[in-house]
């Protein structure tokens, strides 16, 4: 049996999240978790990523609520957005400062570095659904830029790995677990599959399960990726987010 003490990678109305932060902590504690982490979309993301200037606002907003809501610990975080081959991402230097966990995963609709980093992250995936020989390219190049993001910055947790994208997991596991950033299952998405857990967890590396929630009615919904968790067999002790003595 796995339960959860804390879920990573929640949204708020500082991207396109549906409630604030106050009421995705009230969720939270009415699901009995006792950690939650505030991890709206990275400033790259067109139209809705959460601005550079807003960290300073939600840490002061959760630094106050950390003062008054007890049996919960409140975190500030932030799901990056890759931006480049090299292992570039959204976030600034002086925006780590707020924060206290850094998630960081591939998504669409973000701004590319460069031309060249357009065509190898959108470009060359699109192509790769219908070419074998770009999706083979494509596979090396996405795995080497989350690799390249893992080894520049201090990532925690790598969101969603091979959503929309195609990775080559054992070497993306084995990078991770070097560098003890955790892979999520996530219960949203439905990745990592049962497959991929059950190739990841053979690197050593360690993983989270998170909701992904985008609405704080969905806050602590981890069924799915509970459910992946134990189909691949996952030990309860290499999931970062669970209770180690449940029973």
């Amino acid at each position: 049996m796995i339960k959860l003490y804390a879920d990573y990678h929640t949204h708020t109305v500082y991207s396109h999240g549906k409630g604030n932060i106050m009421e995705n902590v009230e969720a939270a504690v009415e699901k009995g978790l006792k950690e939650i982490c505030i991890s709206d979309h990275g400033p790259g993301h067109f139209s809705y990523g959460v601005k550079h200037s807003s960290f300073k606002e939600m840490r002061e907003e959760i630094d106050v609520i950390n003062k008054k809501v007890t049996g919960i610990k409140v975190l500030l975080g932030v799901e990056a957005n890759l931006t480049s081959m090299d292992g570039d991402i959204d976030i600034r230097e002086e925006d780590k400062k707020y924060l206290d966990i850094l998630l960081m995963g591939y998504h669409t609709a973000v701004i590319p570095k460069s031309i060249r980093d357009a065509k190898g992250l959108y470009f060359d995936n699109l192509w790769a659904k219908i070419s074998p020989s770009v999706h083979r390219k494509a596979r090396l190049n996405n795995t080497r830029a989350m690799i390249n993001a893992i080894n520049k910055h201090h990532i925690d947790i790598i969101t969603h790995p091979g959503l929309n994208i195609t990775i080559d997991t054992v070497e993306l596991a084995e990078a991770a677990a070097k560098s003890g950033t955790a892979l999520e299952i996530n219960s949203s998405h439905g990745f990592l599959t049962v497959e991929y857990v059950k190739a990841a967890m053979k690197q050593g590396v360690n993983f989270v399960i998170n909701s992904d929630a985008h609405n704080p009615r969905d806050i602590g919904n981890f069924t799915k990726g509970i459910q992946t968790a134990q189909e691949a067999g996952l030990p309860v002790d290499r999931i970062i987010n669970a209770v180690k003595d449940w029973e």
